[in-house]
């Protein structure tokens, strides 16, 4: 036979699921502190300059 379930737990466990990975979300964008992001930018600003530096062809600004 199929195994009964309460629906009413079973949707709070769903919203629950849905809102503990809300704040997971949420730690991971906003949990950092200052220097971290800043240290953060910092290095991402690095990579793109490295990245663009070794381009071949520049792009036309006049486009």
């Amino acid at each position: 036979m199929a195994e009964i379930i309460n629906l009413r737990q079973a949707r709070k466990a769903r919203e629950r699921a849905a809102r503990d990975r809300d704040a997971a979300e949420n730690r991971a964008a906003f949990g950092r502190s200052k220097p971290a992001k800043t240290r953060a930018e910092t290095r991402e600003a690095l990579d793109a300059a490295r990245h663009e530096g070794h381009r071949l062809e520049r792009p036309d600004p006049a486009e």
